[in-house]
């Protein structure tokens, strides 16, 4: 069996998340943090910067890894690595060579709740990630 292996970042910044619009021309568009897969001899948290900046043109701090999901997509298992990263600077630029980011948005909690994402699964790990982050839950 083949194996992806890929990282997504969770980001916020004064009480919101990160999060890009993604999909592949002639599909529906849906919101995700921003993730990708690993180029050759990169580490998972090289990964996760260079995926933050392709994707938003934002410069972070990756930090704690927070979960790891798993799965199959046919013959091929699949491994992500959730970070929670640090902003350091930058600005909204979509710059993804794979064309795939459409929009770049800071959200709330609330308007997370009602976001459709590209991974419907992560609402659970987004929302009690962004509700530990603003001490209404805790973890």
């Amino acid at each position: 069996m083949n194996e992806w292996i890929g990282a997504s970042a969770l980001c916020m910044h004064e009480g919101r998340l990160l999060m890009v619009l993604q999909g592949k021309e002639g599909e529906e568009k849906r919101w995700s943090v921003p993730s990708g897969g690993m180029e050759s001899g990169e580490s998972p948290q090289e990964c996760c910067k260079r995926e933050v900046w392709e994707e938003t043109g934002y410069d972070v701090e990756v930090g704690n890894h927070l979960y790891t999901k798993w799965g199959n997509e046919g013959s091929i298992s699949i491994r992500i690595h959730y970070y929670e990263v640090h902003l350091l600077g930058g600005e909204a630029t979509i710059q993804d060579p794979d064309q795939l980011i459409h929009n770049i948005e800071w959200f709330s909690l609330q308007e997370l709740k009602n976001l459709p994402l590209g991974f419907p699964e992560d609402h659970s790990i987004l929302e009690t990630y962004m509700s530990k982050k603003l001490n209404t839950l805790s973890f």
